[in-house]
């Protein structure tokens, strides 16, 4: 027996014992029969059970996983159905004609039934050595995962135990590897395996943790707590663009208050958003910022009324403090205030998207909510008119609304906007007309809208 065999026995038995001392729990498989949990095959998709049986009609296995099966026994209903089966992708192509393989960190087969799509994963295994299948980067993250396995190989590779359990449509029982339904009646989110190597793997896992915890109403399990104390600052080595799609996760769902201060809590917001959380440490004549805390409430409540959130009113929101003090700097040194705010929009952009890649046209629309802030000073004439048909001026306006509703703008100004908006064309031309200590020469006007448009100013306090 050669040396090289003996080595790789060796690293089978230790890498085995490791393995049961990191999970015990898993040593055991749970079989949970239909009266022992409640989903019904009712609560599935139709086009998910299609898959299903189509695959084990074919001779393989398939299972719902995830999240969908963790909402089911929560009695929510998922926002869609992932299938995981001992095909691999260009097997389940085979199967279904209105199959699109797609992924190159790990390949994905995609189902279309018309707008809804059923994800078909293949089981993942463990490679025992880093291969052209599995490529990890020096900190331990993990680049690119194709290696194929068995359900039990897949197990290990979800990241919390809530996620993974396995619903069996031959018999409808639900398969626990990890004790995943103890921690779901406990309301414990768990990683499975050493928390800071997960981490490692994927920081993202951090960002989920908080997501899950702030929508499902669970709690964060102690060790998964304290590894993330110490792991936030991995992060930053998430490309920027996965790092936005995650804040849209994070932010347009419901949660975005609590979100918002567990991310703050594990030191995770600074690592999104450094420059928000320094103007956050900043308090205004003694009083906290409140703007970004006000946006983040109204979001929410506007969802649970099922209205919608624009992505790039809060991205807004949340960039608004670091421009506004920006600004104020270059304003304390001459620069005039247009100036001034469209210099410091640019600076504070330019480094957010190196954090999270905004794309052009939620930036765009950024700049353009700023950029109406100090017209809506400007009551005279026919420019409130011409103001209101500005294709964001609704944007705009709730902007002015929030600043006023928080001290960063005159709250009669905004009334005025309210009132002049909701008025008849009549109504509209006598508010806008200029008051009658304006009424002398051209040049006596002017020198009093000045004074009225500086008083506008500083009672408004902060400009876009």
């Amino acid at each position: 027996m050669g040396v090289i065999p003996i080595l790789n026995f060796f690293r089978k038995i230790i890498q085995s014992a490791l393995q049961e001392t990191e999970c015990p729990a898993t040593r055991k498989v749970k079989i949970y029969a239909r009266p022992e949990h409640s989903i019904s095959r009712s609560q599935i998709s139709d086009n998910a059970l299609k898959v299903l049986y189509r695959l084990q009609k074919e001779g393989f296995e398939a299972y719902l996983v995830g999240g969908c099966v963790r909402d089911l026994l929560l009695g929510r209903e998922p926002k869609d159905f992932d299938v995981v089966t001992n095909a691999d992708p260009e097997q389940v192509r085979k199967v279904f004609r209105n199959c699109r393989i797609i992924g190159r960190r790990f390949r994905l087969a995609h189902v279309h039934f018309g707008k809804e799509v059923i994800e078909v994963a293949t089981f993942r295994g463990a490679a025992e050595t880093q291969n052209d299948k599995q490529v990890l980067n020096k900190e331990g993250r993990l680049l690119r995962d194709n290696v194929y396995g068995t359900i039990e190989e897949d197990v290990w590779r979800r990241d919390f135990t809530v996620n993974a359990l396995y619903y069996n449509i031959k018999d409808f029982s639900v398969i626990d590897y990890v004790n995943g339904m103890d921690d779901h009646n406990s309301g414990t989110l768990r990683l499975i395996g050493d928390p800071e190597t997960r981490f490692r793997e994927d920081p993202v896992r951090m960002l989920r943790a908080v997501r899950f915890a702030a929508k499902l109403g669970f709690k964060i399990h102690p060790d998964c707590e304290s590894a993330m104390h110490s792991a936030a600052e991995l992060l930053s080595s998430i490309p920027s663009a996965r790092l936005y799609d995650e804040v849209l996760k994070l932010f347009l769902f419901g949660y975005a208050l609590q979100t918002f201060e567990m991310l703050r809590h594990y030191g995770l917001f600074q690592v999104l958003f450094p420059d928000t959380e320094k103007s956050l440490a900043a308090e205004e004549n003694g009083f906290p910022r409140l703007l970004l805390i006000k946006a983040l409430a109204n979001s929410d409540n506007r969802i649970a009324d099922g209205k919608s959130v624009t992505a790039y009113f809060l991205f807004a929101a949340f960039l608004w403090e670091p421009v506004s003090m920006l600004a104020n700097e270059k304003m304390a040194q001459g620069q005039a205030d247009f100036i001034a705010y469209q210099d410091a929009a640019n600076e504070v952009i330019s480094r957010q998207i190196k954090y999270t890649a905004l794309p052009r046209h939620i930036s765009l629309a950024m700049r353009e909510v700023w950029s109406l802030q100090p017209k809506f000073n400007a009551r005279i004439g026919s420019k409130p008119s011409r103001l209101l048909t500005h294709p964001r001026f609704r944007a705009g306006y709730d902007f002015l609304l929030l600043r006023a509703e928080t001290g960063g703008a005159d709250p009669e100004l905004a009334q005025w906007w309210h009132t002049y908006q909701n008025a008849d064309e009549t109504e509209q031309r006598k508010m806008t007309q200029p008051s009658r200590k304006s009424s002398g020469s051209k040049s006596g006007r002017k020198r009093s809208y000045r004074k009225r448009s500086t008083a506008n100013n500083s009672a408004a306090g902060t400009e876009a």
